[in-house]
Protein backbone atom coordinates (compact mmCIF):
# COMPACT_ATOMS: atom_id res chain seq x y z
CA UNK A 1 0.00 0.00 0.00
CA UNK A 2 1.42 3.70 -1.11
CA UNK A 3 0.29 7.12 -1.06
CA UNK A 4 -0.91 6.75 -4.82
CA UNK A 5 -2.61 3.36 -4.12
CA UNK A 6 -4.46 4.91 -1.64
CA UNK A 7 -5.52 8.31 -3.82
CA UNK A 8 -6.78 6.27 -6.39
CA UNK A 9 -9.10 4.16 -3.81
CA UNK A 10 -10.07 7.63 -2.53
CA UNK A 11 -11.31 9.09 -5.84
CA UNK A 12 -12.55 5.85 -7.00
CA UNK A 13 -14.87 6.28 -3.77
CA UNK A 14 -15.44 10.06 -3.79
CA UNK A 15 -16.90 9.83 -7.81
CA UNK A 16 -19.22 6.60 -6.77
CA UNK A 17 -17.00 3.74 -8.46
CA UNK A 18 -16.38 2.17 -5.65
CA UNK A 19 -18.59 1.92 -2.55
CA UNK A 20 -18.35 2.02 1.03
CA UNK A 21 -17.98 -1.58 1.62
CA UNK A 22 -15.65 -2.35 -1.08
CA UNK A 23 -13.25 0.61 0.30
CA UNK A 24 -13.38 -0.44 3.74
CA UNK A 25 -12.39 -4.30 2.06
CA UNK A 26 -9.42 -3.34 0.15
CA UNK A 27 -8.03 -1.25 3.58
CA UNK A 28 -8.52 -4.31 5.09
CA UNK A 29 -4.88 -4.69 4.72
CA UNK A 30 -3.89 -1.65 6.39
CA UNK A 31 -1.49 -1.13 8.02
CA UNK A 32 -0.20 -5.44 8.31
CA UNK A 33 -1.94 -8.49 6.96
CA UNK A 34 -2.07 -10.94 9.01
CA UNK A 35 -1.26 -14.48 7.34
CA UNK A 36 -1.13 -16.43 10.90
CA UNK A 37 3.01 -17.48 10.30
CA UNK A 38 3.49 -13.85 8.95
CA UNK A 39 2.17 -10.07 9.35
CA UNK A 40 3.05 -8.25 6.41
CA UNK A 41 3.87 -4.34 6.40
CA UNK A 42 2.06 -2.50 3.88
CA UNK A 43 2.17 -0.01 6.15
CA UNK A 44 6.16 0.15 5.47
CA UNK A 45 6.59 2.15 1.99
CA UNK A 46 4.20 4.83 3.57
CA UNK A 47 6.32 5.54 6.51
CA UNK A 48 9.84 5.70 4.96
CA UNK A 49 9.44 5.36 1.14
CA UNK A 50 10.62 1.69 0.85
CA UNK A 51 7.60 -1.43 0.72
CA UNK A 52 8.60 -4.65 2.91
CA UNK A 53 11.49 -7.04 1.86
CA UNK A 54 11.42 -10.78 2.19
CA UNK A 55 14.51 -12.10 3.82
CA UNK A 56 14.15 -15.62 2.64
CA UNK A 57 16.22 -17.23 4.69
CA UNK A 58 14.91 -19.40 6.93
CA UNK A 59 11.54 -19.57 5.66
CA UNK A 60 10.08 -22.25 3.65
CA UNK A 61 9.31 -22.08 -0.15
CA UNK A 62 5.38 -21.66 0.48
CA UNK A 63 5.91 -19.07 3.26
CA UNK A 64 8.07 -16.83 1.02
CA UNK A 65 5.74 -17.11 -2.56
CA UNK A 66 2.31 -16.79 0.17
CA UNK A 67 4.53 -13.60 1.26
CA UNK A 68 5.85 -12.14 -2.39
CA UNK A 69 2.16 -12.76 -3.66
CA UNK A 70 0.44 -10.48 -1.06
CA UNK A 71 3.25 -7.88 -1.20
CA UNK A 72 2.99 -8.30 -4.97
CA UNK A 73 -1.21 -6.96 -4.90
CA UNK A 74 -0.04 -3.42 -3.18
CA UNK A 75 3.74 -2.93 -4.60
CA UNK A 76 5.13 -2.67 -8.20
CA UNK A 77 8.13 -4.20 -7.25
CA UNK A 78 8.77 -6.85 -4.77
CA UNK A 79 12.00 -8.33 -3.84
CA UNK A 80 13.17 -11.86 -1.93
CA UNK A 81 16.92 -11.80 -0.77
CA UNK A 82 18.32 -15.26 0.47
CA UNK A 83 16.07 -17.23 -1.31
CA UNK A 84 16.77 -20.98 -2.70
CA UNK A 85 15.72 -21.94 -6.02
CA UNK A 86 12.72 -24.27 -4.64
CA UNK A 87 11.43 -20.63 -2.83
CA UNK A 88 12.12 -18.88 -5.89
CA UNK A 89 10.01 -22.23 -8.57
CA UNK A 90 7.09 -21.62 -5.87
CA UNK A 91 7.59 -17.91 -5.76
CA UNK A 92 7.39 -18.40 -9.79
CA UNK A 93 4.69 -19.94 -9.63
CA UNK A 94 2.00 -17.75 -8.15
CA UNK A 95 4.08 -14.20 -9.49
CA UNK A 96 5.07 -15.79 -13.24
CA UNK A 97 6.86 -12.06 -13.77
CA UNK A 98 9.12 -12.81 -10.80
CA UNK A 99 12.76 -13.69 -12.08
CA UNK A 100 15.79 -15.49 -10.02
CA UNK A 101 19.25 -14.11 -9.95
CA UNK A 102 20.97 -17.41 -8.81
CA UNK A 103 24.19 -15.37 -8.05
CA UNK A 104 22.86 -13.58 -5.39
CA UNK A 105 20.14 -16.15 -3.99
CA UNK A 106 17.34 -13.16 -4.91
CA UNK A 107 13.59 -12.97 -6.55
CA UNK A 108 13.38 -10.36 -7.92
CA UNK A 109 9.20 -8.75 -9.51
CA UNK A 110 9.97 -5.51 -11.33
CA UNK A 111 7.04 -3.86 -12.74
CA UNK A 112 7.73 -0.17 -11.71
CA UNK A 113 10.69 1.21 -14.38
CA UNK A 114 11.33 4.90 -13.79
CA UNK A 115 14.12 6.76 -15.09
CA UNK A 116 16.67 5.54 -12.85
CA UNK A 117 18.33 8.80 -10.11
CA UNK A 118 21.53 9.36 -9.96
CA UNK A 119 24.47 7.44 -9.74
CA UNK A 120 25.52 4.61 -6.85
CA UNK A 121 29.53 2.97 -7.31
CA UNK A 122 29.38 -0.79 -6.49
CA UNK A 123 33.10 -2.02 -6.31
CA UNK A 124 34.72 -5.41 -4.98
CA UNK A 125 37.57 -6.66 -3.99
CA UNK A 126 37.50 -9.65 -6.14
CA UNK A 127 35.45 -11.91 -8.05
CA UNK A 128 34.34 -13.78 -5.04
CA UNK A 129 32.66 -10.73 -3.78
CA UNK A 130 29.94 -10.31 -6.63
CA UNK A 131 27.41 -12.30 -4.65
CA UNK A 132 27.49 -9.75 -2.20
CA UNK A 133 27.76 -6.94 -4.74
CA UNK A 134 24.87 -8.56 -6.76
CA UNK A 135 22.20 -8.37 -4.07
CA UNK A 136 23.26 -4.35 -3.28
CA UNK A 137 23.27 -3.37 -7.19
CA UNK A 138 20.46 -5.15 -7.66
CA UNK A 139 17.94 -3.89 -4.98
CA UNK A 140 19.19 -0.12 -6.08
CA UNK A 141 18.40 -0.92 -9.29
CA UNK A 142 14.70 -2.21 -7.73
CA UNK A 143 14.71 1.02 -5.16
CA UNK A 144 15.17 3.29 -8.71
CA UNK A 145 18.58 4.48 -7.79
CA UNK A 146 21.16 4.60 -11.06
CA UNK A 147 24.12 2.14 -10.99
CA UNK A 148 27.78 1.00 -12.18
CA UNK A 149 29.22 -2.15 -11.62
CA UNK A 150 32.77 -2.13 -10.54
CA UNK A 151 33.92 -5.74 -9.99
CA UNK A 152 37.34 -6.70 -9.24
CA UNK A 153 39.63 -3.63 -8.51
CA UNK A 154 41.09 -4.62 -5.20
CA UNK A 155 43.99 -3.58 -3.63
CA UNK A 156 46.54 -6.35 -5.07
CA UNK A 157 46.37 -4.74 -8.28
CA UNK A 158 45.26 -1.20 -7.38
CA UNK A 159 45.95 -0.25 -10.64
CA UNK A 160 42.61 -1.76 -11.94
CA UNK A 161 40.74 1.09 -9.16
CA UNK A 162 42.83 3.61 -10.18
CA UNK A 163 41.90 3.13 -14.25
CA UNK A 164 38.24 4.08 -13.16
CA UNK A 165 38.87 6.92 -10.82
CA UNK A 166 36.68 9.39 -12.84
CA UNK A 167 33.49 7.04 -12.55
CA UNK A 168 34.24 6.71 -9.11
CA UNK A 169 34.40 10.17 -8.48
CA UNK A 170 30.95 10.76 -10.49
CA UNK A 171 29.01 8.68 -8.18
CA UNK A 172 26.56 10.22 -4.91
CA UNK A 173 27.81 7.31 -2.85
CA UNK A 174 30.15 4.06 -3.51
CA UNK A 175 29.41 0.84 -2.00
CA UNK A 176 32.92 -1.06 -1.58
CA UNK A 177 32.46 -4.69 -0.73
CA UNK A 178 35.15 -6.64 -0.16
CA UNK A 179 36.80 -9.83 2.39
CA UNK A 180 39.87 -10.90 2.76
CA UNK A 181 41.66 -7.89 4.47
CA UNK A 182 38.97 -5.34 3.84
CA UNK A 183 41.03 -2.48 2.60
CA UNK A 184 39.28 -1.41 -0.18
CA UNK A 185 36.64 1.09 1.18
CA UNK A 186 39.60 2.89 2.75
CA UNK A 187 41.40 2.70 -0.55
CA UNK A 188 38.12 4.49 -2.62
CA UNK A 189 37.43 6.72 0.83
CA UNK A 190 40.58 8.60 0.35
CA UNK A 191 39.75 8.84 -3.49
CA UNK A 192 36.26 10.76 -3.32
CA UNK A 193 34.01 13.23 -1.44
CA UNK A 194 31.17 11.15 -1.39
CA UNK A 195 29.94 8.43 1.33
CA UNK A 196 31.55 5.12 1.24
CA UNK A 197 29.39 2.30 2.62
CA UNK A 198 31.95 -0.36 3.38
CA UNK A 199 30.48 -4.26 3.29
CA UNK A 200 32.62 -7.08 4.62
CA UNK A 201 32.39 -10.50 3.53
CA UNK A 202 32.84 -13.90 4.53
CA UNK A 203 35.34 -14.64 1.83
CA UNK A 204 39.49 -15.10 2.74
CA UNK A 205 40.71 -17.53 4.47
CA UNK A 206 41.37 -19.37 8.29
CA UNK A 207 42.32 -15.79 9.75
CA UNK A 208 39.59 -13.77 7.99
CA UNK A 209 37.59 -15.78 10.78
CA UNK A 210 34.49 -15.76 8.48
CA UNK A 211 34.33 -11.94 7.51
CA UNK A 212 35.19 -10.68 11.04
CA UNK A 213 38.36 -9.43 9.67
CA UNK A 214 37.53 -7.42 7.26
CA UNK A 215 34.68 -5.76 9.63
CA UNK A 216 37.23 -4.69 12.06
CA UNK A 217 39.29 -3.27 9.36
CA UNK A 218 36.55 -1.11 7.71
CA UNK A 219 35.53 -0.02 11.48
CA UNK A 220 39.29 0.82 11.80
CA UNK A 221 39.24 3.35 8.29
CA UNK A 222 41.06 6.06 8.50
CA UNK A 223 39.83 7.65 5.46
CA UNK A 224 36.45 9.89 6.59
CA UNK A 225 33.26 9.33 5.28
CA UNK A 226 33.39 5.37 5.73
CA UNK A 227 30.20 3.61 7.43
CA UNK A 228 30.43 -0.20 7.96
CA UNK A 229 27.16 -2.30 7.71
CA UNK A 230 26.86 -6.30 8.62
CA UNK A 231 29.08 -9.21 7.26
CA UNK A 232 27.56 -10.07 3.45
CA UNK A 233 24.62 -7.60 4.12
CA UNK A 234 24.33 -6.19 0.41
CA UNK A 235 20.44 -5.54 1.59
CA UNK A 236 21.34 -3.26 4.24
CA UNK A 237 24.02 -1.41 1.98
CA UNK A 238 21.93 -0.77 -0.95
CA UNK A 239 19.21 0.88 1.15
CA UNK A 240 21.54 3.15 2.73
CA UNK A 241 23.13 3.90 -0.45
CA UNK A 242 19.73 4.44 -2.10
CA UNK A 243 18.93 7.21 0.62
CA UNK A 244 22.08 9.40 0.03
CA UNK A 245 22.03 9.47 -3.66
CA UNK A 246 18.35 10.68 -3.87
CA UNK A 247 19.14 12.84 -0.87
CA UNK A 248 21.99 14.06 -3.13
CA UNK A 249 19.61 14.33 -6.35
CA UNK A 250 16.90 16.44 -4.94
CA UNK A 251 19.08 18.76 -3.16
CA UNK A 252 20.91 19.43 -6.45
CA UNK A 253 17.44 19.84 -7.94
CA UNK A 254 16.09 22.45 -5.17
CA UNK A 255 19.29 24.34 -6.16
CA UNK A 256 18.67 24.51 -9.56
CA UNK A 257 15.12 25.62 -8.70
CA UNK A 258 16.72 28.41 -6.68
Amino acid sequence: MNVDKIRTLVEEHRNGELSTDDLMERLKAFPYEDLGFARIDHHRKLRNGYPEVIYGQGKSPEQGAAIFQRLAAHNGNVLCTRATPRMAEAIRAVEPGAIYHPVCRMVELRRSNHEPLGLVVVATGGTSDIPVAEEAAIVLESFGSRVERLYDVGVAGIHRLLAHTALVRQANCIVAVAGMEGALPSVIGGLVEVPVIAVPTSIGYGASFGGVTALLAMLNSCAAGVSVVNIDNGFGAACQADMINKLTVRGREREQRG
